[in-house]
């Protein structure tokens, strides 16, 4: 059994932890796209969520004018204290339009908007992905748990092997190397910060509504780095924790194409760097590259032996090539598409929640 203690306190689930933890006192956050309405992942999220009972949850929902309807009145089955953010809605676009924030869309913009709000209702905010296979009523109050203990920041990690291979790819093939590889050039606190995470691009996180307030994320991709980077600022190593999920099951993506692996790579690299540059770190992007292949290629070696070891399938060629397209995305950061913390927006939440609400009831008449 496997009880490490990490720099981060580490919460480990030995045998079906069920912790108490104050779910009445948290908002959930459950970001979706048109492309989960009825899928029997999100189903299983919302319909647990039934049993866990938060205070509220919220659904970023993202979707086209011509679907958001039917899936509002879905959404309106479940037994939730559940509000629908239309982040999407035309009255928004034009009121972040009007407070210069209006760009591309992206989940990291969809949480960001939810993100406000949750932190007006609650004295938690919890945010969990829609398309979780194998959700379990455990997960909010595990994550909830190390908050009602004092900690500010706490994050999941959790196992992703599935159908008898290793998932997680984007993670353990570009984002922890990378990790390491900056770690040997800079011995400095954020690096070992953002290093110290079992599973970094995780997206279930929970947070007090004070730091949540402090959060920048980025419109896209880079979301879950933005988090960290900005936990590592207002809770740091004292005040962060992270917490065993056990055994996760999730969507899984191609490395090429719109919305693929390799955009994904670029995004989160470009959110990592300006973390770090932000925190007085300049990487030489120049030898940087080499040095994500070499110890890229030593995690391969060691994801293959220990996929023999469980008897697992490992296609090493594939795992290699993988890492070449995730070498590309390494390169200084351009520009800053951070959204600011609500503590200094100059948009008031509760009057996006007004103008989704009103947009939403227009587009179910």
């Amino acid at each position: 059994m496997e009880y490490v203690q990490e720099r981060i306190a580490t919460l480990h689930d030995f045998d079906g932890a069920t912790p108490p933890a104050p779910t009445d006192r948290a908002v959930v956050i459950v970001p979706m796209t048109a492309r989960d309405h009825a899928s029997l992942a999100a189903e299983r999220v919302l319909s647990t969520l039934e049993t866990v009972d938060p205070g509220q949850v919220i659904v970023a929902l993202r979707a086209d004018t011509d679907r958001v309807g039917e899936i509002a009145g879905w959404l309106s089955s479940f037994d939730l204290s559940l509000e629908v953010l239309w982040c999407s809605a035309p009255a928004v676009e034009t009121a972040l339009a009007d407070a210069g924030l209006d760009g591309r869309h992206g989940k990291g913009r969809d949480v960001w908007l939810a993100l406000g709000l949750a932190a007006e209702r609650g004295e938690y905010v919890v945010v969990h992905d829609a398309d979780t296979e194998n959700y379990a009523p455990t997960h909010v109050p595990r994550l909830l748990f190390p908050l009602s203990r004092g900690f500010a920041f706490s994050k999941a990690y959790y196992a992703r092997v599935e159908n008898d291979r290793l998932y997680g790819r984007l993670f353990r093939l570009f984002y922890v190397p990378l990790l390491r590889a900056l770690a040997d050039a800079h011995d400095v606190p954020v690096v070992e910060y953002l290093g110290a995470f079992r599973y970094a691009l995780a997206g279930e996180f929970a947070a007090t509504s004070g730091l949540v307030r402090q959060l920048r994320p980025p419109r896209g991709w880079g979301l879950e780095v933005g988090t960290l980077g900005d936990a590592f600022e207002v809770a740091g190593f004292a005040n962060t924790a992270q917490v065993d999920l056990g055994m996760h099951e999730h969507d899984h993506r191609a490395v090429g194409g719109s919305d693929g692996l390799g955009d994904m790579a670029r995004e989160v690299a470009a959110t990592l760097f300006r973390t770090l540059e932000g925190n007085g770190v300049h990487p030489d992007y120049a030898s940087l590259g080499d040095r994500y292949r070499t110890a890229a290629r030593t995690a391969v070696d060691q994801y293959a032996a220990d996929a023999a070891f469980n008897g697992l399938t490992y296609e090493r060629a594939n795992e290699r090539t993988q890492i070449e397209a995730y070498a590309s995305a390494i390169e200084p950061p351009v520009d800053d598409d951070r959204l600011p913390a609500w503590a200094d927006a100059a948009l008031e939440p509760d009057r996006i929640a007004t103008l989704a609400s009103e947009s939403l009831a227009d587009h179910r008449r």
